[in-house]
């Protein structure tokens, strides 16, 4: 499968507009936002198992029910915020790089690191949304950095190279700051392989 894989990637909102479950006005996306600025603290000061989307929401100055109208559920709350974190994060020059900056999106914050990981493989349909968007924009990013050569395979392999190791530190078994160096060896080989 050495096929060429589309550079243009499908345009979407930003990410302040962007709905979470659904079309947001100005007002909505400032309390969406409210919401996704207060998990992050919330599970620095609860931890995941502590965090609740009714602290978030009193932590955000809302009503748990207006939280529960944008978010399922905790795990729902701590996939916008690795979605947000992902889709603001500039884009890199090459593949190396492009791995690096996503392994450091929460690198330096170890709760939040773990509760996204977590999040990310729950099985709440919301999640499972973002996900798929996720994974579509890491794929994108990837392709781009690549090249208008990228085959399949090579990105595949980044793409299977970097969840895995994600998943990994996610887990405990490695430290997020060490990802990016050695996900760019891994960037590097891939490379070399396809030349």
């Amino acid at each position: 499968m050495s096929g060429h894989v589309s550079s243009n990637p499908v345009r979407l909102p930003s990410a302040s507009q962007e709905p979470t479950r659904r079309r947001l006005t100005d007002r909505q996306a400032d309390t969406v936002q409210k919401l996704v600025d207060a998990v992050v603290v919330e599970v620095r000061q609860q931890g995941y198992d502590g965090t609740t989307v009714r602290g978030v929401a009193r932590r955000a100055g809302v009503a748990s029910a207006t939280a529960y109208t944008y978010f399922a559920s905790k795990d729902h709350l701590f996939a916008e915020v690795w979605w947000r974190r992902l889709r603001a994060l500039p884009r890199a020059a090459d593949a190396a790089a492009t791995i690096r900056d996503i392994c450091l999106l929460v690198a330096d914050e170890p709760e939040l690191s773990a509760a996204c990981t977590t999040a990310m493989l729950a099985g709440d349909p919301d999640v499972a949304h973002l996900r798929l968007r996720v994974g579509g924009e890491i794929r994108a990013r990837l392709t781009e950095a690549l090249g208008p050569k990228a085959s399949d395979t090579a990105v595949h392999a980044l793409e299977f190279a970097l969840s895995g190791a994600l998943l990994q530190a996610g887990m405990g078994h490695l430290d997020y700051a060490d990802l990016a160096t050695e996900l760019g060896d891994v960037a590097a080989l891939v490379l070399r392989a396809r030349r």
